[in-house]
């Protein structure tokens, strides 16, 4: 009987520590990693299964290195976490999740990344160290930076968008490339109202340079990307040369539109914009718009003769 006992408590303790690294990995934030299909999409290769496949395996690749990044940046800023209202129910934080386990981990996945992605592309190897290097840069110093910390994570955005890219061996598009870092800029800043907002008088004690921040000047910085994005996004529709020539991309802006207003309508009027990958997972109006657009891109894209 004692035994039994045992091995069942042994059993809900590897149970526990398991649900306890998965949350830790953060699957709910890989959904920024479906921007590494963009290039496989808007080059006219979706439907290529060779080209289809290696992206997929990018795209595994780029969350599994997101993880590492997570469980480092959780146990760099472990003491940090626990004086959040919210970050402090994470697993390490918490102590769900010991920290050695953590290190453990992450080492493992850093390790796997590394060998998978040499037997895809070293172009690969190249972009997930260069994410890896700069992420553990932000979390050590970059984070601490105003504006720049920002710019960190449009970075990221770019860096997940040529991983695409050097795997089916196209070149990075300017004008994905200029969208990509208006809309991580847009997202980026109205993440940092969120956390202003949330945290009050606190916002310093958990992170430095947000006492350098304030809601008005990140209320102009947001209007000014957001009115960026949304011109480039226009000027793309009827200027990229592979799109066609009568311009019926252009049927797409008003989802754009839509899509920057009602966000702007969620971080000012229901105090959101704190887990852009949540909010677009559970605004119902703001997942439509995202799936509707897609859906019109990759028609136009695909099936709308030139």
């Amino acid at each position: 009987m004692i035994g039994a006992e045992t091995t069942a408590q042994t059993h809900r303790g590897i149970a526990v520590s398991t649900r306890a690294l998965l949350e830790a990995l953060r699957p709910k934030q890989w959904t920024k990693n479906a921007v590494v299909f963009a290039p496989v999409v808007f080059d006219n290769k979706l439907f290529d299964l060779t080209n289809l496949v290696k992206v997929a395996a990018a795209a595994f690749l780029f969350c599994l290195t997101s993880g590492v990044v997570y469980l480092c940046n959780d146990l760099l800023d472990v003491e940090a976490d626990r004086i959040h209202p919210k970050k402090r129910s994470r697993p390490i934080a918490s102590g769900r999740l010991g920290q050695r386990t953590a290190i453990g981990f992450a080492g493992f996945f850093a390790v796997f990344v590394v060998a998978a992605s040499l037997l895809i592309s070293p172009w690969l190897t190249l972009v997930l160290a260069g994410y890896m290097a700069m992420m553990f840069s932000y979390t050590l110093v970059l984070k601490h930076m105003v504006i720049i910390d920002v710019f960190v994570i449009a970075a990221g955005f770019v860096l997940r968008t040529a991983a695409g890219a050097v795997v089916i061996h196209v070149p990075l598009s300017p004008w994905l490339y200029v969208c990509l870092v208006l809309l991580a800029l847009f997202i980026g800043f109205a993440k940092r109202r969120h956390e202003i907002e949330l945290l009050e008088g606190s916002a310093g004690s958990h992170r430095r340079n947000l006492d350098l921040y304030s809601k008005p000047l990140l209320d102009e910085l947001i209007m000014i990307v957001a009115a960026a994005a949304i011109m480039a996004y226009s000027l793309y529709t009827f200027s990229a040369p592979n799109l066609p020539q009568s311009h019926a991309m252009m049927l797409t802006i008003p989802f754009v539109l839509y899509g920057v207003f009602r966000y702007l309508y969620l971080v000012h009027q229901e105090s959101g914009g704190g887990a852009p990958e949540q909010l677009l997972i559970e605004d119902r109006p703001l997942l439509v718009t995202v799936f509707l657009w897609g859906v019109t891109a990759v028609a136009i894209l695909y099936y709308y003769h030139h």
